[in-house]
């Protein structure tokens, strides 16, 4: 297996990204190649001090960066050689077969939508984001790629969620549900509104309108919603697994008596922590695409980087994007927008 990781970007400089490389090499034995696409004299630097050289390593060399501050479209067209050009050059030339990246989340999503190109019958890429809950984990998608979405798209990031659900994280028939701010279904926008119609005509476990108050009550194994709402409530998620922890230590240790409780419930909060813990994901997959894509946080770690390289494995080896379009294929869309799905066949 070859993946391209561009190493430029991040919060925390290229080597951070590389040092993940190294970590994700030595857990992941399947990789063959792995391309680290960015500023050589950089990664040459970072790569020195650590013992000899990985055979399976190579250098692409690019000599601009897609930062933070870039507007994507006009960026990705006065900056060809920026590395995230180059990494998906990559895949869609078949000398990698997934990329990771994380740097610019709008220019990653833009990048690989057009020289990749949607699966077809995908009108949208969308981003999946897994979040732990209590007593599961469900998939929220879109969770950024689409501030603007029309009813088909969101019917069809439901079969996509769907799909990633059950392969990836093996809920036999995943619990669909779509984002709204009431249960029934005359509640919602226009958009939830005529989303809630072609879900309907689907054959996967769709329970209707669910709220934000069912998405840590073991309700739903699939949130749906545009990339807008999505990447506010993930921002949210995790702002407040944060500021909780934060809170229950200034909170834990005000006294004496406190502090012992916080000892004896010590392994607790640790196992809470490990759970709610964005590292041990590293990124979240962009699925849809001709290519296996995933985007990391800009503030991720070494640990992060080798999970997120870790996310593009499993996707690669249990051949998602395929089983969406099949999927999604299955799905056959009248010129009305509605949609017709086969008896059977999803």
């Amino acid at each position: 297996m070859r993946i391209a990781l561009d190493v430029m970007g991040g919060d925390h400089g290229v080597g951070v990204v590389v040092a993940g490389a190294r970590l994700a090499l030595r857990h992941f034995r399947s990789i063959s190649t792995l391309y680290l696409v960015g500023s050589e004299p950089a990664i040459t630097a970072s790569l020195a001090g650590h013992g000899p050289l990985d055979p399976r390593f190579r250098i692409v060399h690019a000599s601009e960066v897609l930062t933070m501050e870039d507007k994507p479209v006009v960026a990705l067209r006065r900056k060809k050689d920026c590395s995230v050009l180059r990494a998906v050059d990559l895949v869609k030339t078949g000398k990698a077969d997934a990329l990771i990246s994380p740097g610019n989340t709008g220019g990653v999503v833009t990048a690989a939508t057009i020289r990749l190109r949607p699966l077809e019958g995908v009108e949208r890429p969308a981003i999946f984001a897994v979040i732990p809950a209590p007593e599961h984990e469900f998939v929220l998608v879109d969770a950024g790629a689409n501030v603007e979405c029309r009813p088909l798209h969101l019917a069809q990031f439901a079969i996509m969620g769907s799909v990633y659900s059950r392969e990836v994280l093996g809920y036999r028939r995943p619990r669909v549900g779509l984002l709204s701010v009431g249960t029934e279904d005359v509640k919602g926008n226009d958009l939830t509104q005529e989303a809630f119609k072609l879900c309907q005509q689907l054959d996967l476990n769709f329970l209707g309108n669910v709220e934000g108050h069912d998405l840590f009550a073991n309700q739903v194994d699939v949130v749906v919603c545009d990339g807008f709402v999505g990447n506010i409530v993930l921002k949210t998620c995790e702002s407040l697994a944060s500021s909780l922890f934060r809170w229950l230590k200034s909170e834990l240790t005000k006294n004496p008596k406190r502090q012992l409780g916080a000892l004896l419930a010590k392994g607790a909060f640790r196992a809470i922590k490990q759970r709610t813990d964005p590292e041990s994901h590293g990124g979240a997959p962009l699925l849809g695409l001709n290519g296996n894509v995933v985007i990391a946080h800009g503030s991720s770690g070494e640990r992060a980087i080798m999970n997120a390289i870790g996310q593009a494995v499993k996707a690669v080896e249990l051949r998602v994007n395929e089983i969406i379009a099949r999927e999604i294929k299955a799905a056959l869309v009248h010129p009305a927008g509605g949609l017709r799905v086969p008896s059977g066949q999803i």
